[in-house]
């Protein structure tokens, strides 16, 4: 981070069971860490929104950052283990916790903090921190990233990724992740976080930071035979006998439809996934 620009920092925060993330720095006395006394140039709020307020140059450097994740029940529950043990949690209890450390550097200082100029700027179709993203069991997945810079030199993308998403790019600022989730990677919930770095005056520096959640389903595909009686166009108004079929297949109970496609003929693919409760 450049000495002179302010940045909020979001961490991401996902629970599949929907309970409550909170953030807090690490105590010695639990264990949590060794030295642990919480860098001055930065705050962190329960939210896990990290802020660093510009300093002077004197506070250059490097700084390491220790803090928990815990989440907490939206409502009072009862959790039983292996030994049927019952334990009561309310709002106010944590049910686990992780430790989330890395190192921040601050570094001197670049002639403006807009982005866009010397810090890259994400230009849609660039998802937004903390999307969630569906992916299905054996299909590619394609995310588009895209940067511009105008007054540095973007050098490349940094990415936290599954093992075998691949990276490409077609140009200065315009990047491609692909992954094609394997049937072992169903019902996963992936985090993919992402930054841009560029280069001004033989110095790397480096975007805001995105993360989104990738969440792996099992796609259900079953052939359907259908004597199909309709005065429109089998060529012509295809996607509204697709969409008409779909609507008819969803009132008879069929649940999650993605698609529906005429085969020819009488011969009708229906795309599925399974219902999962929130």
């Amino acid at each position: 981070i450049p000495s002179n620009c302010p940045r909020n920092i979001s961490l991401l925060k996902f629970d599949p069971d929907k309970d409550e993330v909170r953030c807090r720095h690490a105590v010695g006395s639990s264990g949590e860490c060794y030295t642990c006394t919480p860098p001055s140039i930065l705050s962190l709020s329960s939210s896990c929104i990290l802020s660093f307020s510009p300093t002077s140059s004197s506070d250059e450097g490097a700084y390491a950052v220790q803090l928990m994740m815990e989440d907490f029940p939206r409502q009072t529950i009862t959790l039983t283990d292996s030994s049927n043990l019952e334990e009561i949690k309310t709002p106010s209890d944590f049910i686990s916790k992780i430790p989330v450390q890395f190192l921040l550097r601050v570094y001197s200082a670049i002639p403006s903090c807009i982005e866009g100029l010397y810090l890259a700027r994400f230009l849609p179709p660039t998802p937004e921190n903390g999307a969630q993203i569906y992916a299905d069991v054996n299909q590619l997945l394609e995310i588009t990233i895209r940067a511009e810079a105008t007054l540095s030199t973007i050098t490349d993308l940094l990415v936290s990724r599954p093992y075998n998403m691949a990276k490409s790019t077609s140009g200065s600022g315009n990047f491609t992740l692909r992954w094609t989730p394997s049937e072992s990677q169903a019902n996963e919930s992936h985090p993919i976080c992402f930054i841009v770095e560029t280069s001004y005056s033989g110095l790397l520096h480096q975007s805001e930071h995105r993360c989104v959640i990738v969440t792996v389903r099992t796609l259900h595909i079953f052939y359907l035979k259908m004597k199909i009686s309709t005065t429109l166009s089998l060529v012509n108004d295809k996607e509204i006998i697709e969409e008409a079929i779909k609507d008819e297949l969803v009132r008879r109970g069929i649940p999650l439809i993605v698609r529906v496609r005429l085969l020819g003929g009488d011969l009708v693919e229906v795309r599925t996934i399974p219902h999962t409760s929130d």
